[in-house]
């Protein structure tokens, strides 16, 4: 169905970021880069063997390590010195280490007027940045704790991931009705709200999953 001039009705356009739109994780990188800047920082390293010994042992979970990470390795840097490099960091990411095909596609939906969200398990402290270099319309991420204009870097919100995504995607269809959704994900966590979206696009699945996911109505693209 179309609107006028031939032009085809807006949609709601919801991209995950890392390994989907990147080539490859997103949160490693940054915090390597923010260690990079304050190298004392580093001598706080081993601190991380418990937390990473409780995910292993599944006592805590993604969103809890990567709270953790940021925690023990960061609390009480000054927010400037975050932003500073978050705003550097994000301009490395945006296009450089981005799936052209991905790129074309986001801009793609831009040009055609559909609502573009990001969508990102990884932390506030870097993807709003990432999505205002891409021009989205929205960027929701997991949101980092801070006590004033210092870092404190635990969670103060779900990690957005898994069926965390799927509240997200019904929050938006709420806040947007009747536009149809087209979903982009990379992994089997993108995969609950990916199957509550009129179309949905898997990006570089294994073939046994690949067969998987047709079936269920999933395209499945490779991207390089």
């Amino acid at each position: 169905m179309s609107e006028g001039h031939g032009r085809a009705a807006p949609r709601l356009a919801i991209f995950d970021l890392d390994g989907t739109l990147t080539r490859a994780d997103t949160f490693g990188p940054f915090v390597l880069g923010l260690l990079a800047r304050h190298p004392l920082r580093v001598l706080r390293l081993p601190v991380l063997l418990i937390p990473a010994l409780g995910y292993l042992l599944g006592m805590t979970g993604r969103g809890g390590l990567k709270g953790s990470i940021l925690h023990l390795l960061f609390d009480g840097l000054p927010r400037s010195s975050i932003d500073q490099w978050a705003g550097a960091y994000a301009l490395q990411v945006a296009p450089a280490r981005m799936f052209p095909e991905a790129l074309a596609l986001l801009r793609a939906h831009l040009a055609a007027g559909d609502h573009v969200v990001l969508l990102s398990a990884s932390p506030d402290l870097y993807v709003p940045r990432i999505g205002a270099a891409l021009g989205v319309h929205e960027t929701v991420c997991t949101q980092v704790r801070w006590q004033a204009e210092r870092l404190d870097g635990r969670l103060s919100g779900e990690n957005r991931r898994g069926d965390e995504k799927l509240r997200v995607l019904e929050g938006l269809k709420r806040a947007h009705p009747g536009l149809p959704v087209t979903a982009y994900g990379n992994s089997e966590s993108d995969l609950p709200h990916m199957f509550h979206c009129e179309q949905a696009v898997y990006v570089n699945a294994g073939p046994a999953l690949s067969d998987r996911l047709a079936a269920r109505g999933v395209r499945c693209v490779n991207w390089h």
